[in-house]
């Protein structure tokens, strides 16, 4: 079990926010866990350790917005996360920890420029109706990257976000959707040893904190702006996506 004090320093408020974000904010943060988290532990292990947590999230937010979803666009969505999920799995077997905190960094700053500019010029284009070939292409991007960091809630943001959904609809269609993922990923997670028992042990430990965080976000999803809760999160976000890509950057110069 991972016994380092600052990772639970970093752990407890994170898994609190993804489990907020997930309850009441479309999901968006997962996105923050695994970098910010690598700022005390190998990204690898990091990953690990959220997926049980995120997988507990997702059988709670399923309750909350049970049957609150858009079928044609998780028809559509579906079989290019599994392609993306693939591609991820394959290739996590041939980086080392550095290639994927340089990598998880990039995301995480890519996400906060998509935060800052892309949300906004997304949400006022015309609106756009379920397409094959754009969500089969988002969601596989989404599959890819959602293996690799538990990050694919800005591709999926991408692809959804001009059809102008109702926020609930919105909401319960990205729950239904990273929860099919989240559980088929405990496949090679397991497979490839990647969550093996120490990290599932600490999982365990911050396990009590996943429900809270949803049940909390569910209560909120009416009461507060997302622009205000998504802005000082994503601000965490630039500061751990700048400080990984330095790291990586001097153990390769130096």
């Amino acid at each position: 079990m991972i016994d380092q004090w600052l990772f639970y320093a970093l752990a407890v408020p994170v898994v609190l926010l993804v489990g907020l974000s997930k309850g009441g904010f479309g999901g968006g943060l997962g996105s923050l866990a695994v970098p910010v988290l690598s700022l005390a532990v190998d990204p690898r292990l990091a990953a690990a350790v959220l997926l049980p947590i995120l997988c507990s999230m997702d059988l709670v937010s399923l309750w909350s917005f049970r049957g609150r979803w858009d079928k044609r666009n998780l028809w559509i969505m579906f079989p290019g996360a599994m392609l993306g999920l693939a591609l991820g799995a394959a290739m996590f077997t041939y980086m080392d920890a550095d290639m994927i905190r340089f990598m998880v960094g990039l995301m995480a700053l890519y996400f906060v420029g998509h935060y800052v500019w892309g949300k906004h010029i997304l949400q006022r284009v015309a609106t756009q109706s379920a397409s094959v070939v754009r969500g089969s292409f988002w969601s596989s991007i989404a599959g890819f990257v959602s293996y690799i960091a538990h990050a694919g809630g800005p591709p999926i943001a991408i692809y959804l976000l001009p059809q102008h959904l109702p926020k609930t609809l919105f909401v319960g269609t990205t729950v239904l959707f990273f929860s099919v993922v989240n559980y088929i990923k405990l496949v090679p997670y397991v497979w490839t040893g990647q969550l093996d028992l120490s990290a599932f042990y600490t999982s365990l430990i911050l396990l009590p904190l996943a429900p809270i965080g949803v049940r909390l976000g569910v209560w909120l999803h009416h009461r507060i702006s997302d622009k205000w809760f998504y802005g000082v999160c994503y601000v965490l976000l630039a500061f751990a996506g700048v400080k990984l890509v330095a790291e990586s950057l001097v153990v390769w110069v130096f």
